[in-house]
């Protein structure tokens, strides 16, 4: 019995053993699972599932007549979820039904394999309960309207299982079309240009979206669990669509025919800065032509189109007149142990140095620096800090390139740099820089700022409004911007011989003034040896009532028989001026805006418009805000009305096109111009064209329809 009893009494206290530690157990499996549950689920969550970050919508560039320069075009990426309730249930009877419907309508969709593959493919998903199985990527918005209607798919995302992905890729419309300048939003490189400057305007606001993972590293949305993306604004640049595509082929048809480096051709609008075309081509590996790099803001020596700068110097300190002579030393002058040399010899007599500058003679320039500026170089080097020649442009582009402009506390600084620099070298500005001195002349003294962006929009609102901003307002006195004046018109119209300009523009119907240059710049290590130059040519036109300032800059392949500013920049420059000026002589036929009531285009007083669009409950987007001029037009999908700001500056000729005439008179004559009228109706046309230099007491021509 004793035995026994102590037999009992040992299992007795085993089976009291495992009862607590069973109790311990499921105590301890409550308390988890009703007391620490929520913290334990959550961990579980943060180990299979995130959130992922949604790009919004990036936003588009326009030029300023609304094409499209560069926009987001959507791609989709097609999964299926084989293991979604509604696919499965009843043991996949929808699948199974719609199955050889679908399989069909995908093969005559994506044309990649047959209905009998496809049927295959989609049943070896569906037994393998395949969560995220790719059917197709990169799928265009047209074809994925078509698929959201095919068999199965048209259920919805829960019974079909089928998931869309939405990828956007940039396109440029225009493919060569100012493309550097554009530029290129590019997923694992640098954005460049437009693209670049304004990234943080046109990205917008990324969303985030919670996706759950799923075995092989797969990550599959959670529905419901998204934070929209919120999406870019839109650029309106300054950019012509038309100009641009003129200067992009009149440069890539010269650049060929001379097998040429690269070049670049800049058009800005006199009045206000405006750059109407940026063309910029590089030769590639396989001999064509590309926008590879902005060639308009890198810094170089710009050779004798500096020559302008020297010469309002000598003019602005009174140091010399126009009718001054200069022996011009036959073509070549010594100065320290180094010479001068004119790009061809001249014969032995006194020149005006009016004539001197229409031979760009590099001697005369030389000459005069060192004999008015060698005692205080600082004066010289002070004229071209003024001239905001030692400093960027301020363009809306990065990457402009710094200038070098030296002064006598420079370490580079010798006896020679002032006779160099006279004539442009030993200095670096950029075309732009070169371009922006020559705008100010043509706009009577008065510097501009260049820019690319004229507005900012949002939904097809403006939202941001960039206007005209004046850098100096006179660069020189009057009688100084005369005589400037003066000099450029003789280098392109002057009947003396060896005018470098005026050749080139002998039988044009309309007058130029201009510069040509042709500079020897340094091939790397090799030096000045391989004979390579820089031809330019700038200037602005018509010549009487400046509307373009253009810059053609072109660097030659070594040893180029033909590299002189006058043969190789000047064409360019005049095709693209004579079809401007031609475009301009048959402008008496304005475009006819349609009578469909979704185009319209208005124009007059804020408050007027406001008024009429009330009381027809027209439902308009106000961007006008307190503007007193606006104008009324159609901008969005729908056709809904948005009156948008009409800009009004007082030192350029109105946009009075789409007014009445009784508020096109109050503002013309309120701006000191005389007017003449035919026709009846609103303005359709205008003469001078909006944006024209404003000359008091000049009668401007409306045509009304």
């Amino acid at each position: 019995m004793e035995v026994k009893r102590d037999i009992l009494w040992r299992v007795y206290l085993c089976f009291l053993g495992i009862v607590g530690i069973s109790l311990v157990v499921l105590g301890k499996a409550f308390y988890i699972q009703h007391v620490q549950g929520a913290y334990w689920r959550g961990m579980s969550d943060s180990l299979h599932q995130k959130f992922v970050e949604l790009d919004a919508e990036r936003g588009t560039i326009y030029s300023e007549d609304s094409s499209m320069l560069s926009t987001s075009i959507p791609y989709f990426n097609i999964y299926i979820d084989f293991g979604a309730d509604g696919l499965r249930e009843k043991n996949g009877k929808r699948f199974t039904e719609n199955l050889d419907s679908l399989s069909l309508c995908l093969s005559g969709l994506f044309k990649d394999q047959s209905a009998q593959a496809y049927k295959k493919d989609l049943l070896s998903g569906y037994r393998s309960v395949d969560r995220y199985y790719l059917l197709q990527s990169n799928v265009s918005f047209e074809k994925y309207q078509r698929l959201r209607n095919f068999p199965l798919v048209r259920q919805g995302r829960n019974r079909s299982g089928f998931i869309a992905e939405v990828n956007n890729k940039r396109l440029n419309p225009f493919g060569l079309l100012a493309n550097r300048t554009i530029g290129l939003a590019r997923a694992n490189a640098q954005n460049v240009g437009l693209e670049r400057t304004y990234d943080t305007v046109l990205k917008g606001e990324v969303g985030r979206r919670l996706v759950r993972y799923i075995a092989g590293g797969t990550y599959i949305p959670v529905e419901g669990y998204e934070i929209e993306s919120e999406n870019g604004k839109d650029i309106i640049t300054t950019l012509d669509v038309n100009i641009q595509d003129i200067a992009e082929n009149a440069l890539l048809k010269e650049l060929t025919a001379n097998d040429a480096e690269h070049g670049t051709c800049i058009v800005m609008e006199v009045a206000t800065g405006k750059i109407r075309a940026i063309a910029n081509l590089g030769r590639q590996s396989d001999g064509g032509y590309w926008e590879d790099l902005n060639y308009a803001i890198r810094a170089t020596e710009p050779g004798s189109t500096f020559k302008l700068a020297t010469l309002l110097s000598l003019l602005e300190d009174k140091k010399i007149t126009l009718n001054d002579q200069l022996n011009l030393e036959g073509g070549s002058w010594k100065v320290s142990g180094r010479t001068v040399y004119d790009a061809e010899p001249h014969e032995s007599r006194m020149f005006t140095v009016k004539q001197a500058f229409e031979i760009s003679s590099n001697v005369a320039m030389a000459k005069l620096a060192v004999a008015h500026y060698s005692n205080s170089p600082g004066q010289f080097v002070d004229h071209l800090k003024k001239l905001r020649l030692n400093q960027p442009t301020g363009v809306d582009l990065l990457g402009e390139g710094m200038p070098i402009v030296k002064t006598p506390k420079s370490r580079t600084w010798s006896n020679t740099s002032l006779p160099w620099m006279a004539f442009g070298y030993e200095v670096l500005v950029t075309p732009l820089q070169t371009l922006t001195l020559y705008n100010a002349v043509a706009n009577n003294g008065r510097m501009m700022k260049p820019y690319l962006v004229s507005a900012l929009q949002e939904s097809g609102i403006t939202i941001k409004e960039n206007h005209p901003t004046v850098l100096i307002e006179n660069i020189c006195s009057e009688s100084t911007l005369r005589q400037l004046q003066d000099c450029l018109y003789a280098v392109c119209n002057s009947t003396d011989e060896g005018a470098t300009g005026a050749k080139l523009f002998k039988n044009a119907f309309y007058k130029v003034a201009g510069k040509t240059g042709t500079a020897l710049v340094a091939n790397g290590s090799r030096g000045y040896a391989d004979h390579i130059y820089q031809s330019s040519f700038v200037g602005y036109f018509p010549a009487s009532a400046p509307r373009y300032t253009c810059i053609v800059v072109i660097k030659n392949k070594p040893f180029a028989k033909v590299y002189y500013g006058a043969a190789v920049a000047g064409p360019v420059f005049k095709e693209l001026a004579d079809r401007l000026m031609s475009a301009d002589a048959g402008a008496a036929t304005p475009p006819v805006f349609s009578r469909d009531s979704a185009k319209f285009y208005y124009a007059g007083l804020t408050s007027d418009i406001k008024k009429v669009e009330e009381m027809m409950s027209m439902g308009y987007m106000d961007s006008a805000g307190k503007n007193e001029w606006s104008r009324l037009y159609t901008s969005t999908a729908e056709g809904r009305p948005v009156l948008g700001r009409a800009t009004v500056a007082r030192q350029v000729v109105p946009d009075v096109k789409g007014m009445g005439l009784k508020d096109a008179l109050y503002l013309l004559e309120s701006m000191d111009l005389r007017v003449s009228v035919s026709g009846s109706g609103r303005v359709r046309s205008q003469s001078p064209e909006p944006g024209a230099a404003l000359a008091k007491k000049e009668t401007i021509s409306i045509q009304l329809n």
